[in-house]
This record gives C-alpha cells, structure tokens and sequence, in this order.
C-alpha cells in the first residue's frame, strides 16, 4: 500500500518486527525513523514479485535497505504458496550483488530480528561466521540450522 502504511502502521502499532516493510524505502525520512527506532523489516523477495510489489526480484530495494542501514531479516514468507525456499532467497541477494560478506551480515540481521532463544542465536551466528571464514570453495548460500 506505499510508504503512508507503513507510517500508518509504525505510528499505530509501534511495532519492533514489520513484515513485508519494504515500501518504506520510497519515503527516506519515514527509513530513517524505521532504522532509529530498530524496528527490523523481514524482505521476502520472491513474494513482493508475486504479489505484484515489484516487477521483478531485482527490483526489490533490499540494497536500498541495508544501505541505509536497516536491520533485514531475509524471509521466504510463505513457501508453499509461492514455491521458494529461504535459500533462494539469498540466492536472489546474491544476484543483486551481495558479497560473502554483506550476505553474512544479512543472515545476522536476520538472526537477531528472530524471537528465538539468545542460546540458539549465539550457535547460529557462530555458524555463520565459521561460514564466513571457511575456504573460498564453499557454497555461496549461507548454511543456517535446520532449527531457524
């Protein structure tokens, strides 16, 4: 519905979690009060294009987002429904060019914008930072336990 619904929604709900967020890329001032407030935006990038948000994946503003520095928690929102996975997901962040070491900060985003337990945070990012300084030859996917 545009960057006014979000505004709508902050001001109304105060949230600390947005799903689907992404519009308020559109809006810098209403980014800027989203970022410093920390409420973190869940981005599900093949779902926006279903959906009809965007056209295509690479016109998702996720660069537009981490950017300017909010806190991205990666989604596959609803995979049954729009057939895709988390890890196409970040195959999708691959191609709009995220380096091994932005998609590494992606996936931590998205670790501390989780409500899980801060003993299965810490295993996860340590995870992802052995990821991160494992051989060259690796995937490209940052792996996450099967329990995020």
């Amino acid at each position: 519905l545009g960057p006014e619904h979000v505004r709508d929604v902050v001001t109304a709900l105060g949230p600390t979690r947005l799903g689907h967020g992404v519009r308020a890329s559109e809006d810098p001032a209403l980014l800027d009060s989203v970022v410093a407030a920390g409420i973190s935006l869940e981005v599900c990038p093949t779902s926006n294009v279903c959906l009809g948000v965007y056209r295509t994946a690479e016109d998702v503003p996720l660069a537009t987002l981490l950017e300017h520095g909010a806190q991205v928690a990666l989604s596959a929102d609803d995979p049954l429904l729009f057939q895709s996975r988390l890890t196409d997901q970040y195959e999708i962040a691959r191609r709009l060019g995220l380096s091994d070491t932005a998609l590494a900060e992606l996936a931590r985003s998205s670790i501390r914008a989780c409500l899980a337990s801060p003993t299965s945070k810490r295993r996860w990012l340590a995870e992802i930072d052995a990821w991160l300084a494992g051989p060259a030859d690796q995937e490209t996917v940052v792996p996450v336990s099967s329990g995020s």
